[in-house]
């Protein structure tokens, strides 16, 4: 996809009257759709393949604890926490299905589900993910209601650009290059938003649960990391473990809206548009299905957010084929091509920023062309 087509592509939705929108039969005719998901059974619950994921993830986990204990005291444990970046990365997809309610058909089930995988397997907050994920799906790349396009070192709107300054308005300038490398803090960052979510201001339903599950989780990481290896070696280990999670998340997340068009604050654009339009699929196969959880069908994933895992595939023929026959631009693209497509995108934006050594008295008196 070329720098031109991605400016089409994340342009500025401000009506719901542009390319795109369902007309009333379009309407009906993904009402259809929706009941023919519902008659084969799509919406139904997955036990037995979230058992065996569970089940898998799990035997990987004691693998790698039991090949720590084994190896001991040498540099060898480092190829271990690559690997337990990955496995918390899996156990993270887990918990948002569980938080989308796409594992049990009890919402209390899945709660619990969600709380004990996030809080104290992965160490992330059930209660801030909720909050802020549940906004992403209300209004996904909407300005002033999405999150996820809220500035957090790295700005996806031209005007958080654009008010950046020094070192920041130096990274923001070249942030497409620098995306992935920063990435590797990302691990650290979803730890930290965990913590000043559970021990903040802010309401969280179930804090001293969440307390509790994260002191817990982080006391028993550490303590067995600095009583079985030497300081150095914990430290590495550590810093190599967190900087995998933290680049798996990102890069399984980031293709999915990053790059594609941005609905104005006070747009009115109705739900199948705003979701379709805004959403990235990624093509691949089984290898991707299993790689980013189910999140390569990031269309279908906003259109039926508790439908689980395994039913995503099937449903993605459906829902391509309506857009397709009511004019609704479908996006796919390969994973690496969507990383291109990120990087150029953040770059743009990023052009905003200026040239950060400009002096403003200098630039008022530069002779223009």
């Amino acid at each position: 996809m070329t720098a031109t087509e991605i400016a089409t592509e994340s342009r500025i939705i401000r009506t719901s009257g542009r390319r795109g929108r369902a007309n009333a039969s379009g309407q009906s005719a993904f009402a259809e759709v929706s009941s023919v998901i519902k008659q084969e059974g799509l919406l139904r619950r997955r036990y037995g393949f979230y058992l065996t994921v569970f089940a898998c993830w799990s035997l990987a986990l004691v693998a790698a604890i039991t090949a720590m204990v084994l190896i001991g005291d040498s540099w060898w444990q480092l190829p271990i926490a690559a690997v337990l970046g990955i496995i918390f990365t899996q156990f993270a997809f887990l918990a948002h299905e569980a938080a989308h309610r796409q594992i049990f058909a009890s919402g209390k089930a899945n709660e619990r589900v969600s709380l004990v995988l996030g809080n104290l397997v992965v160490g992330l907050s059930y209660s801030w993910w909720m909050n802020k994920h549940s906004r992403h799906h209300a209004n996904p790349n909407t300005v002033g209601k999405d999150p996820d396009i809220e500035k957090d070192t790295i700005s996806f709107l031209e005007e958080d650009a654009a008010a950046s300054r020094g070192l920041e308005r130096l990274i923001t300038r070249k942030q497409g290059y620098l995306f992935f490398p920063l990435l590797l803090l990302e691990g650290v960052n979803l730890h930290r938003h965990a913590f000043v979510s559970a021990f903040g201001r802010g309401r969280v339903a179930h804090r001293p649960l969440e307390i509790i599950l994260l002191l817990t989780r982080f006391a028993a990481y550490f303590t067995f990391l600095f009583v079985l290896l030497p300081a150095p070696i914990a430290v590495v280990f550590i810093a190599i473990q967190m900087a995998v999670f933290g680049l798996y998340m990102g890069a399984s997340f980031a293709p999915n809206h990053k790059g594609m068009p941005i609905i104005a604050r006070d747009a009115k654009v109705d739900f199948l548009s705003r979701q379709v339009l805004t959403s990235r699929n990624i093509t691949g196969g089984v290898f991707i299905d299993n790689f980013m959880g189910g999140l390569n069908y990031q269309v279908e994933h906003h259109l039926f957010p508790s439908m689980p895992r395994p039913a995503l595939r099937r449903t993605q023929r459906l829902v391509k084929a309506y857009c397709l026959e009511n004019n609704v631009r479908y996006t796919e693209t390969t994973l690496l091509n969507s990383y291109a497509i990120v990087i150029e995108y953040l770059n743009r934006v990023g052009l905003a920023a200026g040239d950060p050594f400009d002096c403003p008295m200098v630039s008022q008196y530069r002779p223009r062309d």
